[in-house]
Parts: structure tokens; sequence; C-alpha cells
């Protein structure tokens, strides 16, 4: 049940496909990378995950890592050092925003 008094803003879904030869420890490193986007002032709620394997045709497991955001705002300094410093792990990035009113 979503929350009544739920603040306006995005909740930025963000699907991660890592390149194949990317190393365990990179993985890891990539993960915390992710996590460290909660440092952002305008973010309300944030989780990663990687896929939970749903047995469904409607659902995409072949993405390596998901972020979900709930922020205000999505121009931070920290979200764009983010992009600059992990794009060469990627080999492709999905998103879809959901704008809160």
């Amino acid at each position: 049940m979503a929350k009544q008094n739920q603040s306006p803003g995005f909740i930025h879904n963000v699907f991660f496909w890592l390149k194949e030869e990317i190393t365990e420890d990179q993985k890891k490193a990539f993960l915390k990378a992710l996590k460290s986007l909660g440092e952002i002032n305008t973010v309300c709620d944030l989780y990663t995950g990687t896929p939970a394997g749903t047995p469904r045709v409607v659902v995409d497991n072949t993405y390596d890592f998901a972020l979900i955001v709930h922020l205000d705002d999505q121009v931070d300094p920290i979200h764009e050092a983010f992009a600059a410093s992990q794009s060469h792990l990627w080999e492709k990035v999905q998103v879809f925003d959901v704008l809160i009113k």
C-alpha cells in the first residue's frame, strides 16, 4: 500500500547490464557506488538489488543490478560523478522514471 503522504518527485528506476568481463570485485565496487547515491540530499528512499529470478514471461531477469530511487530532483553532482566513474562497466542501461504528484 502506498504512503498517503508521499512527497512529490520522481521514482527513478535504473537497470544495469554489466559487461561480461567484469570481475566479482568490480561488481562489489559497483554495488557500493550505487548505494553511495543515497548521499544525494534530495533522495527520500533508495533500493538496490539483483534480479529476483521470477519465472514469468513478462519479467525481464537479464539485468545485473537495479537501482530504485525516490528523489525530488535528478540533477546532482553525486549522480553525475557516479555516471562518469562507472559507465565503463556497463553494456546497457535502461531507465524508467515515474513522476509522483
